[in-house]
């Protein structure tokens, strides 16, 4: 009996092998292309940058309403979380590298699935888990310098789709940027070539990454072919892709209309075809959260004739209009969410930049002209007369900030821009005003803060690991 007994037990499968029900574990071809069908990919929660830029204002008594965390961001604080919380710029980032990886390290082995199809889904993943490393890197790590990126300290570099890791070594940033380049490298060529779906990565989408990788490392010869390539290769869609013509979709009848007091209507970023490759966070920024404005050194910007103020309303989302000077807040993205994978105006002034750094003034301006047309009823052509680092300061300090105002890109511009000697010099503000608009107080921004600060409960579970200064 007890023979017997011995003999049953070694018959039944371990608990490991017990597939849980209502789960599905990944075995073929179409568990892995379904993996990457998430829509755990998309949303990334991520949204520090927006109160960082120095294109946004405050005020009262909305911001001494607002969270601890908004608050400690919009004032480049050195501590951001209660020892308590997790930092939400990692989290969601982390999970996703974590199916990225189970694909890259199980998707070649699969019984079915031709050899093609098996390299699409490995290039696919490889270049998300590149994004996901180099919206990381741009946190946590220095800004890319050449003569100190070997020893500056970036980001921990995991490959493995493993839960019990418990320690975690930063890799420099120059390794972390060597890792995103040679993931991007290795996935261009096996990508599709064609555009079907937003959320999947495709050939352009990918090289327009690795253009804009290449630019955050100063490597502008090298970006430009490859920002060439993907606004060039936007042909290549079978669904709509191309710049909103916002005379148009703000044109009688246009499809940004109405405009109510959630912003226009415009679709998500999934929808929306000015997006190569879909990641988004909720803007609260864009939707109900009023502490976060522009002031009037931003509102200047824009010309009477940009359809992109139409993006923004001088009343609060209950309330009487702002006494702010120039205070308005933001009412679309267009929509309450930020697109934010890869992004045509994105590219287009990424390449408007690499142009006039290679001194091809004429063909910046032809960018800038372009998109200016899409976004303004009239005077959309630019100053004349400017030199190439004239040209470069109008790209970066002006119509980057008109298209990205209170969307998150111009933290990452300021953390280029105090590496470049372009810039050298430039001192970073935030005003906070009071109710009547007067001012209240004025923070300015250190250099250890272009870097945000690992929370104190990933130190204490992380006790051999360096935390920024």
């Amino acid at each position: 009996m007890a023979v017997a007994m011995l003999g049953q037990a070694g018959c039944k499968k371990s608990f490991l092998e017990i597939e849980p029900r209502g789960k599905v574990i990944a075995k073929k071809i179409n568990d892995y292309d379904l993996l990457l069908s998430n829509l755990d990919l998309l949303n990334t929660n991520t949204d520090a940058q927006v109160p960082m830029g120095d294109e946004v204002a405050a005020v009262n008594p909305y911001f001494s309403g607002a969270s601890l965390r908004t608050q400690r961001l919009f004032r480049w604080d050195d501590v951001v979380y209660e020892p308590t919380e997790n930092n939400s710029e990692m989290t969601i980032p982390m999970t996703q590298i974590y199916l990225y990886n189970k694909v890259i390290n199980e998707v070649m082995s699969v019984a079915d699935g031709s050899e093609a199809q098996k390299k699409s889904l490995l290039a696919e993943a490889r270049a998300g888990r590149a994004w996901c490393y180099f919206m990381l890197i741009n946190y946590f790590g220095k800004q890319y310098n050449e003569a100190t990126s070997a020893t500056d300290e970036g980001y921990p570099i995991i490959t493995e789709a493993d839960v019990t890791q418990t320690s975690f070594k930063r890799a420099t940033v120059r390794e972390v940027y060597d890792f995103i380049v040679d993931d991007l490298k290795a996935a261009i060529p096996d990508l599709p070539q064609r555009l079907t779906w937003r959320l999947r990565m495709s050939k352009m989408a990918a090289e327009g990454l690795l253009g804009k990788v290449y630019v955050f490392m100063r490597k502008f010869d090298e970006a430009l072919p490859l920002l060439n390539s993907a606004i060039n290769g936007i042909s290549n869609s079978d669904i709509p892709v191309g710049f909103y013509d916002y005379n148009v979709t703000f044109g009688a009848g246009g499809s940004f209309l109405p405009i109510s007091l959630f912003g226009p209507t415009a679709p998500t970023a999934p929808h929306h075809q000015e997006v190569l490759f879909a990641k988004n966070f909720s803007n609260s920024w864009t939707l109900v959260g009023n502490e976060i404005i522009i002031p009037q050194s931003t509102t200047d910007k824009y010309d009477a004739a940009d359809h992109r103020l139409k993006l923004f309303s001088n009343l609060p989302y209950a309330g009487l209009a702002y006494a702010v000077p120039g205070g308005m807040r933001r009412i679309g993205a267009p929509g309450s969410v930020t697109p934010y994978g890869v992004y045509l105006p994105d590219l287009l002034l990424l390449r408007a930049e690499c142009k006039a750094r290679a001194n091809d003034l004429d063909g910046a301006k032809d960018d800038l002209e372009f998109l200016r047309a899409k976004r303004m009823s009239a005077n959309s052509s630019i100053p004349g007369g400017m030199n190439k680092e004239q040209m470069v300061k109008y790209i970066i300090n002006e119509e980057r900030v008109r298209e990205f105002a209170v969307l998150g890109y111009r933290w990452f511009d300021m953390r280029r821009m105090s590496v470049d000697p372009i810039f050298e010099g430039t001192v970073f503000t935030h005003t906070l005003y009071n109710e009547d608009g007067s001012v209240k107080e004025t923070y300015t921004l250190r250099p250890e803060r272009l870097v945000l600060r690992f929370g104190q409960k990933l130190m204490d579970a992380n006790p051999g690991m360096n935390n920024n200064q």
